[in-house]
């Protein structure tokens, strides 16, 4: 179950964000039973929320917590059923972000969503050969999503 919720003036297509949310669960073999929450909120609540759980001052663009660690499944295993966890997207940070790297703000919040999807997986940036891998599979996964709908 894929619940999207927008608590900012922000248009945003929320059907949009669970279709894409599904395509990354399904591209990543996770069971079609794992629930994910996708939560757009206004620079005070994400500051908060970047305070509480990064100890770090300032909104950020996407924070995500994941609940019952499930990883990437394959074709033959894929991952059980279970709560994959929260994904809290800032629309005004990701507004900015857009104007900067020359795209619409939609796109960018696709982009953070799909971050924050891998995320939830376990996937990481901290190491560069991380940051390349993970880098590269969101790319892949939002321009095949963008490509197919």
């Amino acid at each position: 179950m894929i619940e999207v919720n927008n608590e900012t003036d922000a248009t945003i297509d929320e059907v949009e964000f669970a279709e894409l949310a599904r395509y990354v669960l399904g591209q990543m073999h996770v069971a079609d039973g794992a629930e994910l929450a996708i939560l757009f909120v206004d620079e005070t609540a994400m500051e908060q929320l970047h305070l509480q759980w990064m100890d770090e001052p300032g909104p950020t663009d996407v924070l995500s917590f994941p609940m019952d660690e499930l990883r990437p499944g394959t074709p033959d295993d894929p991952t059980p059923a279970g709560l994959l966890g929260d994904i809290v997207v800032c629309p005004s940070v990701a507004k900015r972000q857009a104007a900067t790297a020359g795209h619409s703000a939609e796109e960018e919040m696709l982009l953070l969503t799909t971050h924050g999807i891998l995320h939830l997986l376990g996937y990481d940036h901290v190491e560069p050969e991380e940051e390349k891998e993970m880098f590269a599979l969101q790319r892949t996964l939002l321009l095949t999503f963008l490509a197919n709908r």
